[in-house]
């Protein structure tokens, strides 16, 4: 009696190979064993805030630990996924990823999973999503087939799941408490004086294609008046213009010019019935006219 030839289905692979069996088993002991380590070596409560603290004292991490980005018209802003992987290491006994379950190239998708897992205490946090190979761009969706474009674009997606899990199985108020040291931290500006962060803030934005008077106009005030806060907010939309989350253009819209400041203040009157007006430069304007 013929047998039928067994087909491999798609969600799975036809064959695993010797170093994928060795690496299941060895992934399989090593949460084994981080769950006994976290038993007999449990958190220091007051070590962990005090290692927090001192983390969130630091400029290089305060400049990383919020994220800005433009969605329906406003700007969006929060605790970052660089501040939750701080967090994750100072309250210890946690463990943290991204997987990619499985890519399907045929429908252009990637099935990904982004979990946070507190080791001593058992609490787990995790979601599986949908990454579509697409970038949304200005002229609609494109899609992406590069591999390095693919795995960047699974890496942004599930950074963001990623720094959730960790929030969720975080005590708030260790969150809190360390959102507003960092903030502290912005304002404090590594103990240099205003006019210093401030000039250091222009040079900066400078760099990037963005004038004084852009920033001025988006402040609603000179830089001679600029506050502390003002400066921290800048240093966070600088970081999230350097990490591609919001552009300079958006952040910083240039000033717009009017028609009278086109016309030198001068209201162009209509001219006679059935002539057409002059576009021709006010003489004082012409090239080589009188100034």
């Amino acid at each position: 009696m013929n047998q039928p030839i067994p087909i491999p289905s798609n969600n799975a692979p036809s064959r695993i190979g010797q170093g994928t069996a060795v690496e299941q088993s060895r992934a399989a002991a090593e949460v084994q064993a981080a769950v006994v380590v976290a038993q007999q070596c449990p958190r220091n409560i007051q070590t962990a805030v005090a290692e927090m603290r001192d983390s969130c004292k630091q400029m290089t991490l305060a400049e990383r630990a919020f994220y800005r980005y433009p969605k329906g018209g406003q700007t969006i802003t929060g605790a970052s996924v660089h501040l939750a992987r701080e967090l994750a290491r100072c309250w210890g006994n946690v463990q943290y990823g991204l997987v990619e379950m499985r890519r399907d190239d045929d429908y252009g998708q990637s099935e990904m999973q982004a979990f946070a897992w507190d080791v001593q205490t058992n609490s787990r946090n995790s979601s599986t999503f949908i990454v579509p190979h697409r970038r949304d761009t200005r002229n609609g969706p494109q899609k992406v087939t590069d591999m390095r474009d693919i795995y960047e674009l699974n890496t942004n997606n599930g950074a963001r799941r990623v720094r959730e899990a960790i929030f969720a199985i975080l005590p708030p108020w260790f969150v809190e408490e360390a959102k507003d040291l960092c903030n502290q931290t912005l304002k404090n500006g590594g103990g240099k004086p205003l006019a210093q962060r401030v000039a250091d803030a222009i040079k900066a934005f400078e760099g990037i294609g963005v004038t004084t008077d852009r920033i001025e106009a988006k402040l609603d005030r000179p830089s001679g008046k600029w506050t502390e806060h003002d400066v921290a907010q800048l240093i966070v939309a600088y970081k999230s213009i350097q990490r591609g989350e919001i552009t300079a253009e958006d952040e910083f819209p240039a000033p717009r010019v009017s028609a009278e400041e086109l016309t030198g203040g001068k209201e162009q009157k209509p001219s006679a019935a059935g002539e057409q007006p002059s576009t021709e430069w006010p003489a004082a304007r012409q090239p080589g006219g009188a100034s």
